[in-house]
């Protein structure tokens, strides 16, 4: 593993940079990101793939699950990193994106024993969605809970002071968004209603 990546260094330093020169060199002196997208730490689920984004227009936050703890008065890195996308990179759009087949949601629909990840059943209990499902794993229960935790997610985010004052003055627009690796499929929650609907 340690080759692979020392190679791919390598290869971005000899291949990549150059043929970007331009772009990197205004990125050393600019950092203007317009979003700020809030995914999983899932390896499957790269953000700037999935939105075709270059270097420079997403500010990503990964969180197991893609949770977002409820603001508190503890200092923790997801609410500095909000913090610092919404009032100092000034972005106008939030986007926090669940995915299919996500091992967050899988463990809260299955109702496993945790017991051996305390750390990981700590988080979840903290920021994961208001029910985690019936315990049976099913099918269906994954979905659902993905959908339903990307709800929830909005909502822990709106409790963050940044993001309450953007809201406030119109200055940002809040998105949900389920991603399903097998089709490449984004669907996309309609507020008013509540649903996810397929992005077109």
């Amino acid at each position: 593993m340690h080759d692979h990546l020392t190679d791919g260094a390598l290869r971005f330093r000899r291949d990549v940079h150059p043929a970007r020169a331009a772009l990197f060199e205004r990125l050393a002196a600019t950092h203007r990101p317009a979003a700020l997208f809030i995914g999983c730490s899932d390896a499957r689920v790269v953000p700037e793939l999935l939105t075709q984004s270059e270097p420079g227009e997403l500010f990503v936050i990964r969180t197991a699950g893609n949770l977002v703890p409820v603001y508190g008065p503890e200092p923790d890195a997801v609410s500095a990193s909000i913090e610092y996308a919404l009032a100092v990179l000034g972005v106008t759009d939030v986007v926090v994106c669940g995915h299919s087949a996500c091992g967050a949601m899988t463990a809260l629909a299955a109702g496993g024993d945790l017991a051996g990840l305390p750390a990981v059943a700590g988080w979840l209990h903290a920021a994961g969605p208001a029910t985690a499902g019936d315990g049976s794993g099913g099918e269906t229960a994954v979905p659902a809970l993905v959908r339903d935790n990307v709800v929830a997610q909005l909502a822990h985010l709106a409790t963050h002071p940044s993001v309450a004052r953007a809201l406030a003055r119109d200055a940002v627009t809040l998105h949900g968004w389920t991603h399903d690796i097998r089709t490449g499929a984004v669907d996309v929650l309609d507020p008013a209603c509540g649903t996810f609907t397929p992005l077109s």
